[in-house]
């Protein structure tokens, strides 16, 4: 991947996960990477992973512990980002939280704190480099959404309905970033082998996983792979996998075949386990 050499790139949600892949990729690939999350120890750790996998001494490699729904961290962070790396090239927004649960047992500040990371969280940032990228005229911004941003499956109103909100905020920079020579990329990621989804599946619906069935999972670095690939192209929508792939088709063109077999799957669950 030639295109990303010299490239400088700055990850949010670069501790672990599909953005730890990722700069791992583009440190091998000899790129100069950025990462931030909230976890200063699991930024340490990574980084000295990534550090490792550089393809030459020349690349530069840092982190900033940073949570993207606070507006005034941002604004600093993304100095140091700048600062740090002697300016920017490539943005990926992949920040974010999930927490599975039926609408009324959804707490308020689960609804609440989806918006502020997953949504609010990528407008900051992108909000806070644009006039770096503007000024430049070229850049390419990089937003990780999720399938859940073009279908919704029960348990994952909130998660879902910030992951929309990317794919809106993405949809109406597209047309804006023509007039500025700026990129741009949304990627929609099936389920995918993270301590995140770990993390989901403990507390998961019943009902949402007899949805998602027997569904692989993709690997962080599958992903990764698809999302950089997708970036060097300059493709706007990104789905990895051919499943993800499939899903996306079938939602655009057949909408009510994709409904009829996750309400299918429901109805299916329900018979067998029916509600008191």
């Amino acid at each position: 991947m030639n295109y990303f050499r010299g490239k400088k790139v700055f990850i949010t949600g670069g501790s672990s996960g599909i953005g730890e892949a990722a700069a791992q990729l583009l440190a091998s690939w000899g790129a100069h990477v950025w990462i931030a999350a909230r976890g200063e120890a699991k930024l340490e750790a990574a980084l000295e992973g990534i550090s490792a996998r550089a393809l030459d001494g020349s690349q530069v490699f840092g982190y900033t512990a940073l949570d993207v729904s606070d507006k005034a961290s941002v604004k600093a962070a993304t100095q140091a980002v700048l600062s740090g790396l002697g300016g920017l090239d490539i943005l990926i927004n992949n920040a974010g939280i999930a927490h599975p649960a039926t609408v009324l047992e959804t707490p308020d500040e689960v609804f609440d704190s989806m918006m502020q990371v997953n949504y609010f969280g990528t407008v900051n940032v992108t909000r806070s480099l644009l006039p770096h990228f503007y000024a430049q005229k070229s850049g390419h911004v990089c937003n990780v959404g999720s399938m859940l941003g073009f279908m919704g499956i029960y348990g994952y109103t909130a998660y879902a309905s910030s992951k929309y909100a990317i794919t809106g905020f993405s949809d109406c920079l597209r047309q804006e970033f023509i007039d500025h020579g700026i990129g741009i990329t949304v990627v929609f990621p099936p389920d995918t082998d993270t301590p995140q989804l770990a993390m989901e599946n403990e507390i998961k619906p019943p009902e949402t996983k007899a949805i998602a069935g027997e569904v692989k999972m993709m690997s962080a670095e599958a992903v990764a792979l698809a999302m950089l690939k997708g970036i060097s192209k300059g493709s706007y929508h990104v789905v990895p996998g051919f499943m993800g792939n499939f899903t996306y088709w079938a939602y655009r063109h057949m909408p009510w075949l994709v409904r009829f077999i996750i309400d299918g799957a429901l109805k299916s669950y329900r018979k067998k386990n029916p509600l008191n």
